[in-house]
């Protein structure tokens, strides 16, 4: 999967098949998150705070 560089302080870059997100946090740790739909993926690629979302939406949700 190729991760898209991203504009946020906390993530670097994302990546999205359709069905498992992964991103790729600054300091270079790497998770990955089946079962995430698209439109949870969309909100974290248009969120003001990229990271704010993620730790709200999507860690602990999605393992």
């Amino acid at each position: 999967m190729n991760l898209i560089l991203v504009n946020s302080s906390a993530i670097l870059a994302v990546g999205y098949d359709g069905y498992t997100l992964t991103v790729e946090f600054h300091g270079g740790r790497i998770y990955d998150h089946p079962g995430v739909p698209y439109h949870v993926y969309r909100e974290l690629m248009n969120a003001p705070s990229m990271g704010a979302y993620y730790n709200q939406h999507i860690r602990g949700r999605y393992r």
